[in-house]
């Protein structure tokens, strides 16, 4: 058990790498292209130019994310604590897990040649939601949500918390806080656009109106764009710098074995 959880964690930290390359090729394709993509998009784009070996190596990392987040939520390994604020981050961390195991997803698919090609992923799962009764009810509140992880993401790049959980010698360097701060302000301002985006299509009742981080960064006019492709690239290094310094707690899976085997006797 505990070489699984050790071998577990080695991929966690492959998995910061690998969201770090998705918001690195995002910002350089608004930087060199003028193309805006979300990590969907920038993963299919990895795809087509590192192949089937790359996209196993960031599916694999993606899959342990995911893992250690949802376990993050649900055991509290990152010791969080119970008040709201700590109930907060968990939720969050419990919604980051699952968005990390769909990029794993969709990596496995494209290693086998299954992926969709093209669409709005904000669009298709707007129309799906405005298919259900009260579905324009069901975007505004998905809209505040992300307005509301949108103004967190800011408050995390003024208040210098994401330097918590690094090494303490390299939280202290002045270049890792103003990297962390520049990228988490690019998220906030994304996650914000598409919240609003999100709002606006519930409020309309219009599927073509919402929109994810393509969107958002495609509706952004010079010199945002810019500014903002740059905290993205500053937020993708930032990853690079967790991979390796950040201070992570095993998932405990000698003890979620106990319980599993407790519940089935």
């Amino acid at each position: 058990m505990a070489d699984i959880a050790a071998r577990l964690t080695t991929l966690t930290r492959l998995g910061f790498a690998a969201r770090g390359l998705l918001y690195i090729v995002i910002a350089l394709l608004v930087l060199t292209t003028g193309r805006a993509e979300d990590p969907s998009g920038a993963l299919q784009t990895l795809g087509e130019g590192g192949g089937r070996i790359l996209l196993g190596l960031m599916a694999a990392g993606f899959v342990a994310y995911g893992i250690w987040r949802l376990s993050d939520a649900a055991f509290d390994i990152e010791r969080h604590g119970s008040d709201g604020k700590g109930l907060r981050e968990r939720l969050g961390a419990g919604a980051s897990g699952i968005v990390h195991l769909f990029l794993a997803w969709q990596a496995i698919r494209l290693m086998q040649g299954t992926a969709d090609q093209g669409g709005s992923g904000a669009e298709q799962g707007a129309q799906s939601a405005l298919q259900l009764p009260g579905g324009g009810v069901l975007l505004v509140l998905g809209g505040l949500v992300l307005l509301g992880v949108g103004l967190f993401q800011l408050y995390r790049a003024r208040k210098g918390s994401f330097l918590d959980h690094l090494e303490p010698q390299v939280a202290r360097q002045d270049w890792v806080r103003w990297t962390g701060r520049a990228g988490y302000a690019a998220r906030g301002l994304v996650f914000l656009i598409s919240g609003f985006f999100l709002v606006r299509a519930g409020l309309d009742e219009k599927a073509s109106e919402a929109g994810g981080m393509a969107e958002a960064l495609a509706w952004l006019t010079n010199p945002w764009d810019v500014l903002v492709a740059i905290g993205l690239l500053a937020f993708g290094l930032f990853s690079l710098i967790e991979a390796r310094f950040r201070t992570l707690h095993q998932v405990p899976v000698h003890g979620i074995g106990q319980k599993v085997r407790a519940q089935m006797h």
